[in-house]
């Protein structure tokens, strides 16, 4: 029996924003019915906001995150060993970026098994669109550290990263942590170094701005519990 295929399929980053979603990405959906997602609840919720006439109750769903073994991976996948296809479905934006996803892609080339990648919203990409920094050479980083003497480390060796090789940095945090990694980006950053705050990409209230570190300095902003993304260049 051939092998089903493996399709990444991206999820809508802001509140009622279905509109980014392709055709592409509803047909793939309305012919699946094996997904791997981080929660069960908000992709059967997902699926059901998209209006594609499924019934939710017909689809199988298995977890898929960061903690999912290597015998627990095997398992999950045997559906498409036995011809049917499987969808990733990340809780937010394209899998596989910043995302568990990759656990099943890797699991999928190790096993010659077609990986689909589809369009879709990523956070990482659309803050770097609209930051104004240079495109051609950047890096993505996820995280920062929680604890407060490494995450100054570690904004101090983006800074030097991206003044030494004229790289773009980018990165986020967990939302109800922003408000502090921006009071340390800007106590810690050169005052001329551009930063771009990019925050709930795609929703209503959508605000992609770039200043200088010394001008973010004057601007009152809260970004708590809000998804946002942060960009620096140095030159």
């Amino acid at each position: 029996m051939n092998k089903g295929k493996l399709y990444l399929i991206p999820n809508i980053l802001a509140e009622n924003t279905h509109a980014v979603i392709s055709p592409q990405v509803k047909e793939v959906i309305s012919k699946t019915r094996y997904f791997l997602v981080e929660n069960i609840r908000t992709a059967r919720r997902y699926i059901s906001s998209l209006k594609l006439g499924l019934t939710i109750e017909d689809l199988h769903f298995e977890v898929l995150d960061k903690n999912t073994k290597g015998v627990e991976l095997e398992k999950i996948m045997q559906p498409i060993f036995e011809g049917k296809d499987i969808g990733v479905i990340s809780e937010a934006g394209c899998p596989g970026i910043a995302d568990p996803g990759a656990l099943a892609v890797t699991f999928a080339h190790q096993h010659d098994i077609q990986v689909v990648p589809l369009s879709g919203p990523s956070s990482m990409f659309l803050a770097l669109m609209g930051s104004g920094f240079n495109g051609q050479s950047f890096a993505f980083h996820g995280y920062l550290p929680i604890q407060k003497k490494e995450r100054i480390q570690a904004i101090k060796t983006l800074e030097a990263e991206s003044l030494k090789n004229r790289t773009t940095q980018i990165f986020m945090e967990t939302p109800f942590r922003n408000n502090h990694l921006l009071e340390d980006l800007l106590a810690n950053l050169r005052p001329d170094t551009q930063l771009c705050i990019a925050k709930n990409l795609t929703g209503s209230d959508e605000m992609i701005k770039t200043k200088s570190v010394k001008d973010w300095k004057r601007v009152k902003i809260d970004l708590h519990k809000i998804p946002t993304v942060f960009v620096l260049y140095s030159a």
